[in-house]
């Protein structure tokens, strides 16, 4: 199997996920999850991905869909497509499984996986992190990883529009 081969065996439907999450789990792995658009990858989103896949074994990645991401971040988003950005998650030798959602929270696959450690970047607290409830009644945990200063998508876009008003 190629490289990319490799990469693209990593994205999977949710029924395929949750087949692969329960394999992992039934062999007493620990799965980790985390979601978000991952629009623009900088080193904020590095930090705290590897800071996420060092708490187990399996690190699983949900990624908004691009009608997703248009309805939370507005019509000028998702600035990559979403196949250039699961694949562009898939690709990192940290990150086990990448899922597509298209739902406006990813609810039903935190549900479907039941993962052992559910976490979101410092900008979010545990109890706002959507499925945290859930994770903590079957007996996993929850966690809101340090969040690195200085790195927004957001702000990122806002300077590259600043920079070159007439783009």
């Amino acid at each position: 199997m190629d490289t990319y081969d490799q990469i693209r065996a990593k994205i999977k439907t949710l029924s395929e996920a949750e087949r692969q999450v329960n394999s992992w789990k039934k062999r007493n792995k620990k799965v980790v999850f985390t979601n978000g658009c991952f629009d623009l990858i900088h080193l904020g989103h590095l930090s705290y991905l590897m800071e996420a896949k060092a708490l187990g074994d399996y690190l699983v990645i949900g990624i908004n869909s691009n009608a997703s991401v248009a309805r939370l971040k507005g019509t000028e988003r998702p600035v990559k497509d979403q196949e250039s950005r699961v694949t562009l998650m898939a690709s990192m030798q940290f990150v086990d499984l990448v899922v597509l959602f298209d739902q406006d929270t990813p609810i039903e696959l935190i549900e479907k996986m039941l993962p052992d450690i559910l976490v979101k970047g410092g900008d979010w607290l545990p109890d706002q992190i959507v499925g945290s409830e859930l994770v903590l009644e079957h007996g996993g945990a929850v966690l809101s990883l340090p969040f690195l200063e200085g790195f927004s998508t957001t702000n990122f876009i806002n300077k590259i529009k600043k920079e070159n008003p007439d783009h």
